[in-house]
C-alpha cells in the first residue's frame, strides 16, 4: 500500500496505531531500515515481535520514542545520553541506558537496560505520538538482511504482521549505530552503524 496523498497517509498512520494499540504489529519506515512496531509498554505484543522475526528470546528490543522527554517516561536519561541525542537524536542512534520498571521484561531479556531511538522519519513520529512508545527493532527474519522498502517487508514477512506504512525506500539503509552510556564516565560501541565510532566519541568530550 503506498499513499501518495497526504489524506491517506495519515488515515493510514492512524489506522497503524489503532493496531499497535490493540496489541497488534506493524512495519513502518525509518531513515535507516524498516522497523518492525509494537507496543512496548504489552508483553504479549513483545512476545509477538520475537515470535515473528524468529528472534533468539535473549536479544532484545529498542524502543522508539518521538522525543526525548518521552524517553525519560522508560528510562534513565543521564548527562551523557542527553549529550549525544543533542547532536544525533532524531537520527541513526540507539542510546542504551538504565530502564525504568514499567517495560515489560521481556523486551530488554530480563536485562535492566534498554536502547533508545528517536527516527529521523516523520511517519514514524506520527505513529508514536499515537501509539506511544514502540519497538525498534528492522522488520526482517533474523538472520537476514535489514528491509528498506515497503515491497520487501510484504514479500518476507507476509501473513507475519498487521499492516505496512509505506514511506517509501530508506535514506541510509544502514542500521543505527548502538551506543550504551548506562553508566557515568563509561561509553561502549554495542553495534556499529550509521554514526562512526570517532563522531560519537568526540560529541561526549
Amino acid at each position: 500500500m503506498a499513499y501518495g496523498e497526504a489524506a491517506g497517509l495519515d488515515k493510514a498512520i492512524k489506522e497503524a496505531a489503532a493496531i499497535i494499540k490493540a496489541g497488534g504489529l506493524v512495519v513502518y519506515p525509518t531513515e535507516t531500515v524498516y522497523g518492525l512496531g509494537a507496543s512496548a509498554f504489552s508483553r504479549i505484543a513483545v512476545l509477538k515481535v520475537f515470535a515473528t522475526k524468529k528472534r533468539p528470546i535473549d536479544n532484545p528490543l529498542s524502543v522508539a520514542v518521538k522525543d526525548m522527554k518521552q524517553a525519560d517516561e522508560i528510562a534513565y536519561v543521564n548527562t551523557a545520553a542527553r549529550k549525544l541525542a543533542k547532536v544525533f537524536l532524531p537520527g541513526p542512534l540507539t542510546i542504551v541506558l538504565k530502564k525504568k520498571a514499567n517495560l515489560p521484561k521481556e523486551l530488554t531479556s530480563g536485562s535492566d537496560k534498554v536502547g533508545i531511538r528517536i527516527p529521523r522519519n516523520e511517519i514514524a513520529i506520527r505513529l508514536i505520538e499515537l501509539a506511544g512508545p514502540i519497538t525498534a527493532t528492522s522488520a526482517n527474519i533474523s538472520g537476514q538482511h535489514p528491509i528498506t522498502t515497503a515491497d520487501e517487508a510484504r514479500k518476507q514477512l507476509a501473513g507475519r504482521v498487521d499492516f505496512v506504512l509505506d514511506g517509501g525506500p530508506s535514506q541510509i539503509g544502514v542500521e543505527s549505530t548502538v551506543v550504551d552510556v548506562s553508566e557515568e564516565g563509561k561509553c561502549e560501541i554495542l553495534r556499529d552503524g550509521a554514526i562512526a565510532r570517532v563522531t560519537i566519541k568526540d560529541a561526549l568530550k
